[in-house]
């Protein structure tokens, strides 16, 4: 069963639940009103682990939640559009007889507002704007159009918070509110319907998890007595099961300081960052190296395969980064972090023929053009290359330069250097 939380004022978020009918027998829409929007931050923190998305009623609450979770893959929202607006002011025309030419509108600071006036064509006069963010008080918004409405200066407001829209209503200013209309909504419900089968696919994909403690015979020959090294197996295996707990997987000892844990996709990727604290901690416990690569497959076998292929990976980096190879042959180094994703795939026979005449991997030439292209280099060094991918520059040059003697990266000049020295040559990519 799939919980989604569906976080907003009570109107938006009932309407938005009762257009979700029919969703799916094994989608569960779990209710979150708020008063005020700034109880997204509460909410969000307290029923983190209760739903396993949350969809929300606009942009604003979605900024304040990924603030707090620090990520927006299980996160939602519905898009105001053009149409929102235009509505209010038809309605503007419907009720009052007319177009009214003086209006205050509150609007996020970064939506066009002017630009979406523009497409209107029509003869407005004064438009009052007060912009919000996170930090706004929607006192302060009530205020703002009541003042103008007190001062004449108004003929009727727009607001987007119910709240506001409620007391402006309750002091007799013609309010209209700035919802998102059904098409916005069903549209919403759309990315929300292919965002659960992505996550469904990911929770029944198999995810095996490989710890190598490394030099484990050594530490065994420095135990100075037998129960050291007991001790030392009971607190890595302490860490290792507090980890297995949080990821809802078991673990394997393989023996010699090797360990494997296998859960599902989905819990390994939502707990990455305990994965990350867990192996730093296993280092301080054995203080030694600890490489770690993570496998994903549709079996046990071909997502422990795809684990040996990452351990081994992450063991020719002197950073001992945590390494991922997915179902589809795709690397991803540098877990959590800037991460570089890679194809350890090739099927390109043009590009596979010119790689055998330079005698350079697939692998290797898939993992410099993704930096490049993840960084952005217009053009670049050796230098460049090898302080980026921890490899050693001289056998860096030798792999450029035969790149480029076959035309899969190309010579544009030197740079030269603040430092004595020769210039650094410049290459990019064909």
């Amino acid at each position: 069963m799939y919980r989604i939380g569906v976080v907003g004022p009570r109107t938006s978020v009932e309407r938005m639940i009762s257009m979700a009918e029919g969703f799916g027998e094994d989608v569960e829409f779990v209710p979150y009103p708020y008063a005020e929007f700034q109880e997204t931050r509460q909410i969000v923190s307290k029923h983190e682990h209760d739903v396993n998305v949350w969809l929300f009623s606009g942009k604003l609450p979605y900024m304040i939640a990924k603030k707090v979770l620090d990520s927006d893959e299980h996160l939602v929202y519905t898009q105001h559009t053009e149409a929102s607006l235009y509505k209010c002011f038809l309605n503007m025309a419907f009720y009052q007889g007319s177009i009214m030419d003086e209006v205050s509108i509150d609007e996020l600071m970064d939506n066009e507002l002017n630009e979406t006036l523009e497409q209107l064509r029509l003869p407005l006069g004064k438009v009052y704007v007060k912009t919000y963010d996170v930090e706004t008080n929607a006192d302060d918004l009530f205020h703002f159009h009541l003042d103008l409405w007190n001062k004449r200066k108004i003929k009727g407001a727009i607001t987007y918070f119910e709240g506001v829209y409620q007391k402006l209503k309750t002091a007799g200013v013609p309010v209209y509110w700035y919802t998102p209309s059904r098409l916005e909504i069903s549209q919403t419900l759309r990315v929300l319907a292919e965002k659960v089968k992505t996550f469904y696919f990911k929770d029944t994909q198999i995810g095996v998890k490989i710890i190598d403690i490394e030099s484990f015979d050594k530490i065994k020959q420095q135990a100075k007595r037998p129960y050291d090294l007991q001790f030392l197996e009971l607190e890595l295996k302490k860490t290792l099961i507090r980890l297995c707990d949080q990821l809802d997987g078991s673990l394997m000892e393989k023996g010699n300081g090797r360990y494997v844990i296998f859960s599902t996709r989905g819990a390994i990727e939502r707990g990455i960052g305990l994965v990350k604290e867990a192996v730093e901690q296993l280092a301080l416990h054995a203080e030694t190296l600890v490489a770690a690569g993570i496998g994903y497959g549709e079996t046990v076998f071909s997502a422990e395969v795809n684990a040996l292929l990452a351990i081994q990976q992450s063991k020719e980096k002197s950073s001992r980064d945590i390494i991922i190879v997915q179902e589809d042959g795709t690397v991803i180094e540098s877990v959590g972090e800037e991460e570089l994703v890679y194809s350890n795939l090739m099927n390109d026979d043009k590009v596979l023929h010119r790689l055998k005449q330079a005698n350079v991997s697939f692998k290797t030439y898939n993992k410099m053009v993704a930096l490049i292209k993840t960084i952005g280099w217009t053009s670049f060094t050796t230098s460049d290359l090898a302080a980026h991918l921890g490899l050693e520059e001289r056998n860096t040059r030798r792999i450029v330069a035969s790149l480029s003697n076959v035309g899969l990266f190309e010579y544009i000049g030197e740079k030269s250097l603040s430092t004595r020295g020769r210039p650094s040559k410049m290459y990019r990519l064909s």
